[in-house]
């Protein structure tokens, strides 16, 4: 069985335009993204390993913020999600894989969780 590296942002909270709350309301509503970046690790990881070895967690809050074009209004929360895994595959050709899990906070009545969990492998 093969090593994996997993880098993880769980429950970061961005305004996106999308789906029908964001049509009949014309605002953005509160998404919580939880992004796994699966990575073919290094053989070995040591103290004096540089920071270029991984990948940056930032960039995984970029991809579900401030990567996501403004203005734009995502008919399906999975077009979100789509645009965040090309997001990260463009940054970095180490990333093999990307699940990005969306929930749409707008939408909860009694704390329940109504989203999407879409996960691409590199092609």
């Amino acid at each position: 069985m093969a090593d994996t590296l997993i880098l993880e942002i769980a429950d970061f909270v961005h305004m996106v335009h999308t789906g029908i709350y964001s049509e009949e309301t014309g605002k953005p509503q509160p998404l919580r993204f939880t992004i796994q970046v699966e990575m073919k690790p290094a053989p070995h990881y040591d103290a004096d390993t540089p920071l270029e070895a991984s990948k940056n967690y930032m960039d995984l809050k970029f991809a579900a913020s401030e990567a996501l074009p403004e203005g734009v209004h995502f008919k399906l929360i999975e077009a979100v999600a789509d645009h965040v895994c090309e997001t990260l595959f463009l940054q970095d050709d180490r990333v093999l894989a990307v699940t990005v899990k969306i929930v749409k906070l707008a939408l909860s009545v009694e704390q329940e969780q109504i989203g999407i969990t879409l996960r691409r492998e590199r092609r």
